[in-house]
C-alpha cells in the first residue's frame, strides 16, 4: 500500500504526509508538477526528519503514474459516492489524493479503478489533504492489518 499525492500545492501538506508514511512505514510518492519548487532543501524543511528527500517517489505525470506499479488506484475525492467505511481495501491498493486546490482532472477521476469519499459535515467543502491522507490511510491500514 502506499500514498501518492497528486500536483500538490501546499509544500506543508507534503511534508506532513511525508512525516505519515515514515509513522506507517510506507511509501509516499507525488505525480508532478507541484505548486512549490519541490527542492531537497524544502522537502528537509517541510518533513523535518520524518523522511528523507531520496524517500519521496516522484511521477512525472500521470501516465506515468497509472503505469507504474500494480493494484488498484483508488482516489480519495469529495465527488465519490463510496463512502469510506463502506469500502473494502486490499493490501496492494495504491491511495490517491487530488490537489489542495482543485482536486484531479475529470480523466484522472475517470482512470481510477475505485472512488472513495471520506464523510463530513455538509456545512464545510473538505478536510485539509494532510488530515485526509491520515483518515484514508489510517482505515486502509486497519482493514488490512498494515497497521504497525
Amino acid at each position: 500500500m502506499d500514498v501518492t499525492l497528486y500536483q500538490p500545492d501546499i509544500a506543508q501538506n507534503l511534508g506532513a504526509v511525508m512525516r505519515l508514511g515514515a509513522c506507517f512505514q510506507i511509501n509516499i510518492g507525488i505525480i508532478e508538477p507541484c505548486g512549490f519548487p519541490l527542492t531537497t532543501k524544502a522537502l528537509r524543511r517541510t518533513a523535518m526528519d520524518y523522511g528523507q528527500p531520496d524517500d519521496l517517489i516522484r511521477y512525472q505525470s500521470w501516465d506515468d503514474y497509472s503505469a507504474s506499479a500494480p493494484g488498484r488506484i483508488v482516489l480519495f475525492s469529495t465527488k465519490a459516492a463510496t463512502r469510506l467505511g463502506k469500502f473494502d481495501f486490499q493490501a496492494s491498493d495504491r491511495l490517491l489524493f487530488g490537489r489542495e486546490s482543485a482536486g484531479v482532472p475529470e480523466t484522472v477521476h475517470a482512470a481510477c479503478h475505485e472512488r472513495v469519499i471520506i464523510p463530513i459535515s455538509t456545512d464545510v467543502r473538505s478536510f485539509n489533504l494532510a488530515t485526509s491522507a491520515a483518515i484514508g490511510l489510517y482505515e486502509a491500514l486497519r482493514q488490512t492489518g498494515g497497521l504497525p
